[in-house]
């Protein structure tokens, strides 16, 4: 797929988890004044879907789109419930994967509600160590929930502080 290319538009429902072979894709939501706010990134070896639209048939809110060209596999719920078919412990794993993935998601809505912007840019270069080389400084601040120009001042402070 060709970076800006969509896999899921809003108002569209889910039909796929999207597996990360090659490159990043972002999930994101629009406000009623046309801003986005990204939810998630995924870089290789990552999965993102919108869970909700999969498993309950509803319209998504979110937008998926490539980053960077990507090599995508799109895997369908039955896909999972087969693989466990096949491989009777694969429903552990999975389960493992979803708690964390669940586990971050509320520390995330968490730290947006709490933690400040610099501890959030901090935690953001742990989650994903190269995305700072990979996307524009507006979609890291998107994803902080802050403006381009207060992700600046964050940077400048943490250089100034030699962190």
């Amino acid at each position: 797929m060709q970076k800006g290319e969509l896999l899921l538009s809003a108002g569209e429902v889910c039909k796929s988890t999207y597996f990360v072979e090659e490159g990043l894709l972002r999930m994101f939501s629009t406000d009623r004044n046309g801003k986005e706010h990204i939810i998630q990134f995924a870089p290789e070896k990552w999965l993102m879907s919108d869970r909700s639209s999969l498993y309950f048939n509803e319209k998504s809110n979110y937008y998926i789109e490539a980053v960077e060209n990507s090599k995508v596999l799109l895997l369908t719920p039955d896909f999972f419930r087969n693989l466990n078919l096949q491989f009777p412990g694969t429903i552990a794993n999975n389960d493992l994967l979803l708690q964390k993935h669940i586990r971050n998601l509320q520390n995330r809505v968490n730290s947006l509600l709490s933690d400040t912007a610099q501890e959030r840019y901090l935690d953001f270069i742990k989650m994903y160590p190269d995305l700072m080389q990979r996307v524009p400084q507006w979609m890291v601040a998107s994803y902080l929930g802050i403006t381009p120009e207060s992700l600046s001042r964050v940077r400048k402070d943490l250089v100034k502080k030699n962190v």
